[in-house]
């Protein structure tokens, strides 16, 4: 088959769980995961989110507050049922469990962003206090403290991608990108066109997070409050409208490839050079497991490529495909 450059918006994303991925497309997502056993076990269910219905949801800038919050509670259900599935304690939850279960997603959601609030925005600006003496200029220390802001970042990513545990994670977190990028580059899903995908994609949450450090710093840079309990107040107080903003930025990037916003996407892809690994093929078939429950990638690459998947075109390739394929595209977002 010809290699086809156009590439197109399939408007499903993902999240690499524990032995696992979660695919989302609209309100359906599914978890696959592999079993202790080897097989694969997937979860179909609807997520229809805060407010769901309400017009609020559809304001630019605002929106992204919402599917902010919504990616957090999604995310912890998702990496639960991923941990009762790895270690098949989920059998026979009853429905008390099951509420307990959600009180507990709640408490840990509302901790982890107690925590990032923390390390990500009180922290440096604590860091950043204490070159005052050094640093008299207050534009130069809102730039310092946004600076130690994104070091502190990569520092925090580095750091955990030293375990094990999460550099496992990460090579799932690959599959979830190259399963995505097979689709919107118009190639038939199968293990073989997925493995020689790019791992690196332009709609992901590490590229998210990094134009969340990048709005801040413009933001934050106008702020001119003496007083620096209340600086502090400020900076978490702004922090929706900056994840509102910054959810605006990515959402252009995954339907543009306009030079500027082409630039702006490349820090957040580097970065993603350490949130994700080459996945093996058994993980990319736990992927390719989730997007096939939740999207229908043959009519996808009917209506926006213009032809009609070949089964046995598809076994034939996969049989004829190399023990381990590697990225064509490594660097493509």
């Amino acid at each position: 088959m010809a290699k086809r450059k156009k590439k197109c918006y399939s408007g499903i994303g993902g999240q690499a769980v524990l032995e696992g991925i979660m695919m989302k497309n609209q309100e359906k997502y599914a978890v696959a995961v592999r079993k202790a056993d080897g097989e694969i076990a997937v979860e179909l269910e609807n997520y229809q989110g805060l407010l769901h219905g309400n017009k609020i949801k559809e304001i630019p800038f605002v929106r992204g507050i919402f599917n902010f919050l919504d990616s957090m509670i999604l995310g912890m259900r998702c990496l639960n049922f991923s941990a009762s599935v790895y270690d098949e304690e989920d059998e026979g939850k009853d429905d008390k469990g099951k509420g307990g279960e959600k009180a507990a997603t709640t408490l840990v959601t509302v901790f982890s962003v107690a925590l990032a609030v923390g390390i990500f925005v009180i922290l440096p600006y604590y860091l950043a206090s204490l070159m005052k003496g050094f640093v008299r200029n207050e534009s130069l220390m809102a730039i310092v403290e946004g600076a130690l802001r994104i070091v502190i970042f990569v520092l925090y990513v580095w750091a955990i991608s030293l375990m094990k545990d999460i550099r496992r994670l990460y090579r799932y977190h690959g599959a979830e990108h190259k399963c995505i990028n097979c689709i919107e580059k118009g190639r038939p899903l199968t293990v073989h066109n997925v493995m020689r995908s790019s791992r690196l994609h332009k709609r992901c949450g590490t590229s998210f997070i990094f134009f969340v450090m990048l709005v801040s710093i413009i933001l934050f840079f106008f702020i001119r409050v003496d007083n620096p309990a209340l600086r502090v107040f400020l900076r978490i107080l702004l922090m929706p409208i900056v994840a509102g903003i910054s959810y605006e930025i990515i959402r252009l990037a995954g339907r543009s490839n306009n030079i500027i916003v082409l630039i702006l996407s490349l820090p957040g892809m580097w970065i993603q050079r350490m949130t994700t690994r080459e996945p093996d093929r058994e993980m990319v078939k736990v992927a390719i497991a989730a997007v096939e429950a939740v999207f229908d990638w043959k009519a996808f690459l009917y209506d926006n490529f213009g032809y009609e998947v070949d089964e046995t075109w598809m076994d034939e390739e996969e049989d004829s495909a190399p023990e381990e394929d590697r990225t064509d595209a490594g660097e493509e977002g």
